[in-house]
């Protein structure tokens, strides 16, 4: 038996749709380091991509407003950052995701990304969910760490209540006691009841917050495990943060997802997206 229907979302370009029988891949580094990194990671996400007809959005954070610490690394600054990865969706022809912050950059960053994110602790920001709403772009909301599945209705109808509906949900993980995160799958089925396209975050999933004393430890080995439980469980896209040296990153190393070990994982996971589909 095949999973029920949800709303398509698809970029004003086409080049990203999700929401139909396709899983989608949204995925790149956690920050801007620098162009010639960036456009690295994008090239090679493309052509895998690319290979095994994957919809591919690439993302990337110009600004990481909610690090742990004050001196943790947040990246180029924002209009800077947002600058590479304007050159960067130019040069490598692929649909951009990022997250905003605050409602006064949005209308810069709407100009440059095709998808805007709401970060997981700012998914109850009226202000901000609206403001993202109004541009019209495609919305990811990622769901808090502390919100049950079926709170994110909440969040949904504020952009909704724009005009757009043009929004996603991602889960990616839930607060389980001290520095630690858990996946409810019944969760994902949950939230797909909405209608809207369902993402799963495999990589901030295995994060562990806080947990290594003033920055994010993590669990990049269980990455795997639970993408394919998500992608059985049905869901609509998934959303990895991959990196060529994850221990180099400057932030999320450590739940990050070597280059090199994400072709292997999609191919198996694209086999369990079609047995799932029925």
């Amino acid at each position: 038996m095949g999973l029920s229907p949800v709303r398509a979302i698809e970029t004003g370009d086409g080049k990203f749709r999700i929401g139909g029988p396709e899983l989608a891949l949204i995925a790149g580094p956690c920050l801007v380091e620098d162009y010639d990194t960036t456009l690295g990671i994008a090239k090679r996400l493309a052509k895998m991509c690319g290979r095994l007809e994957i919809p591919l959005a690439f993302k990337a954070s110009y600004d990481k407003a909610n690090r742990t610490a004050l001196d943790s690394a947040r990246g180029p600054g924002w209009r800077k950052g947002l600058a590479i990865l304007a050159a960067v969706k130019e040069t490598s022809g692929l649909p951009l995701l990022t997250d905003v912050h605050e409602t006064s950059q949005i209308p810069e960053v709407a100009d440059v990304a095709d998808i805007l994110q709401i970060p997981a602790f700012l998914s109850r920001q009226t202000d901000l969910l609206v403001a993202a709403g109004k541009t019209g772009r495609p919305v990811n909301i990622k769901k808090g760490q502390f919100l049950s599945p079926t709170d994110i209705q909440y969040a949904m109808g504020k952009v909704a209540s724009t005009g757009n509906e043009q929004i996603m949900i991602t889960e990616r993980g839930t607060t389980f006691g001290y520095n630690n995160l858990v996946v409810d799958m019944r969760g994902l089925a949950i939230m797909r009841q909405f209608g809207y396209p369902v993402v799963f975050d495999a990589t901030h999933s295995v994060q562990l917050p806080g947990g290594a004393g003033g920055a994010s430890g993590g669990q990049r080995e269980f990455v795997g495990t639970l993408a394919r439980a998500a992608v059985a469980a049905g869901i609509d896209g998934l959303f990895l943060e991959v990196h060529p040296d994850p221990d180099l990153a400057p932030c999320d190393g450590p739940n990050m997802l070597p280059l090199d070990e994400l072709e292997p994982l999609l191919e198996t996971l694209l086999a369990i997206h079609e047995a799932a589909w029925g």
